[in-house]
């Protein structure tokens, strides 16, 4: 197993004995964890593709841990979060869970609690993360395709027949077949189905 294979929980928590008590806890059951006493050390530190969660305390000082999920949010970094807070706040937790979050736990919590919501959490991370290299290899694909394939292929997935998308571009209905089998070939799609497929995920990233 390499280190990127390696699970990371990350704990960011002002309450140095909290820290202390996460990470033994985490240690007791094989996971690496990393602590941070603020939100700032933890978007100062390297970024890596690591398979990772984060158990975030909600009031920190500088920036809160909302502020630091949103911060994440805007800079496309997913990674799955845990809330704790000392304060039960309704309101505050349907926020949280409604931008993302995994859970949000209000202190004291059962050590089992946490350990089942990071479970949860790195299930989820690796969901992601395998969407988002599939994303890529997908996108890696179509732009390699020539600007006339691409034409060829938007059109296509919009429902048009052949016969229509080559009096769309002014070309014959033989070319436009020709572009298509390359559009499939290029893209790996073995079906109009799965071409469509393909395009609408590109489209909704």
């Amino acid at each position: 197993m390499n280190s990127q294979e390696v699970p990371t929980v990350f704990i960011v928590d002002d309450d140095a004995d909290m820290r202390e008590s996460l990470q033994e806890l985490l240690d007791s059951v094989g996971l690496h964890s990393t602590s941070f006493a603020t939100a700032q050390e933890f978007l100062s530190r390297p970024r890596c593709d690591a398979l990772s969660c984060l158990v975030l305390d909600v009031r920190l000082p500088g920036i809160s841990g909302l502020d630091l999920q949103r911060e994440l949010k805007k800079e496309r970094i997913t990674i799955p979060i845990i809330f704790l807070t000392a304060h039960a706040d309704v309101p505050m937790s349907v926020k949280a869970m409604k931008s993302g979050a995994v859970e949000f736990l209000t202190k004291p919590f059962r050590s089992q609690e946490l350990l089942d919501a990071v479970q949860r959490s790195l299930t989820r991370a690796r969901v992601l993360r395998e969407r988002s290299r599939e994303f890529a290899e997908l996108r890696n694909r179509c732009e390699k395709l020539r600007a006339r394939e691409r034409e060829v292929m938007d059109l296509v997935v919009s429902g048009m027949l052949n016969k229509q998308v080559a009096a769309q571009l002014g070309t014959s209905e033989a070319a436009v077949k020709m572009y298509r089998s390359q559009v499939m070939k290029k893209m790996q799609a073995k079906s109009l189905p799965e071409l469509v497929r393909m395009a609408d995920k590109l489209k909704s990233s």
